[in-house]
């Protein structure tokens, strides 16, 4: 029913499924990054790529589902694959959330720490279920994200934090970029 076939050429075929697997996955989350951005040209490369290694792929893969060495190749490549395209986009490809707050208490106090630790944000007043209310959004780099929640936290552990994915960002103060996008 299902073969195993551990030979040196067998081997290397499964290795040569493995990387191509890796590579389709990783063009695929890539190619989802630049969809979600607007960049149809780059997408549209991207689909093309995708679509002839995945061809190839599985061209080899269905003239004998019984070869369990290839199998695992092909499975553990899409694996591998999806990580690898996560650590791409993470590594190389910037992205940027939108930080909003919404708090009763210690808004001037939460916006002046992330002014202090060189975040742009904006104060506004809200009215909300319970009455007025600070609002404060800021915009950055997802890598800034995680430490922007930590300061928020530190000040008012019970405030309202909404992270969204922002699209494009035109001109505003982000960390890194001499004050000004």
């Amino acid at each position: 029913m299902f073969a195993i076939d551990l030979t040196p050429a067998a081997l290397a075929f499964a290795t040569m499924l493995f990387a191509l697997r890796v590579l389709n996955y990783a063009i695929s989350t890539l190619r989802l990054v630049f969809i979600g951005r607007g960049f149809k040209f780059l997408a549209s490369v991207l689909a093309f790529l995708e679509a002839f290694i995945f061809a190839v792929v599985m061209g080899q893969i269905v003239s004998d589902l019984s070869d369990v060495t290839n199998l695992m190749a092909y499975c553990l490549g899409a694996s591998a694959g999806s990580y690898v395209g996560m650590v791409i986009e993470n590594r190389f490809i910037v992205s940027y959330s939108t930080v909003t707050v919404i708090t009763h208490e210690k808004g001037k106090e939460i916006i002046e720490a992330l002014h202090g630790n060189n975040y742009g944000a904006t104060l506004s007043k809200g009215m909300g279920r319970d009455g007025e209310v600070d609002i404060i959004r800021s915009s950055a780099s997802n890598r800034d994200i995680p430490r922007m929640i930590e300061i928020i936290r530190e000040l008012h552990p019970d405030a309202f934090i909404d992270v969204e994915a922002v699209k494009t960002i035109q001109r505003g103060w982000l960390p890194g970029t001499n004050g000004h996008k």
